[in-house]
């Protein structure tokens, strides 16, 4: 039971970094947990995150490079970098729309401030979804449910996630230069890979 809410925390918090840009909460929330700095080495050592004011530290630095990394030099979206004409699908026919509807889940456009539901972010929301939906079945003991919504969490890292993200990851680690994202795509990149890993030895037991 630990280990799944460890795994739906971890998809929570790289969702929300990787989908927009930091507010001051968030901020707060990274640099005052130790468990949290503890995945993002470079930023624990930042002598910025500790001696800059808050607001102008997200205003001048960190959210530049959010926008840099997402917006003006890289793009997020898996149709991106799975069709031949590098187009992002926006409408019905994107490729996860029809796993997202089946498993309920909604994106909120406006709230995410994203052009498709395929960005990373919202990727790594829909297993933070799955994860809890799976943490709802097992308290449940409904071990079919979770059978099942182990085999989709694998699913959708293996015909999602892992078929584009990693370009995308390694492009944003070269490219960052704060050393939040540096560290988020580092992170994010070795944890869904491990996670996979993980999922694979689950659905073969």
């Amino acid at each position: 039971m630990e280990n799944r809410q460890a795994r739906a925390n971890i998809y929570g918090l790289l969702s929300r970094i990787l989908l927009q840009e930091l507010d001051l909460k968030t901020l707060k929330m990274i640099k005052n947990d130790e468990n949290i700095l503890d995945f993002f080495p470079t930023l624990k050592e930042w002598k910025y995150l500790q001696e800059m004011e808050e607001k102008k530290l997200l205003d001048e630095i960190v959210n530049p490079d959010f926008v840099n990394l997402s917006i003006l030099h890289l793009i997020p979206y898996e149709t991106f970098y799975t069709r031949d004409d590098q187009m992002i699908e926006t409408g019905g026919a994107n490729p996860v729309t029809d796993i997202y509807s089946a498993y309920d889940f909604m994106v909120d456009y406006e709230r995410a401030r994203t052009v498709s539901s395929d960005h990373i972010g919202i990727e790594l929301e829909f297993m933070h979804h799955l994860l809890n939906a799976e943490i709802a079945a097992f308290e449940e003991g409904d071990k079919n449910a979770v059978s099942e919504l182990l085999q989709v969490q694998h699913e959708f890292l293996n015909k999602h996630l892992l078929r584009w993200a990693p370009m995308y990851l390694i492009n944003m680690k070269y490219e960052a230069r704060t050393p939040l994202y540096y560290d988020a795509a580092e992170m994010t990149l070795e944890f869904i890979l491990s996670d996979n890993e993980y999922l694979t030895k689950e659905i073969s037991k």
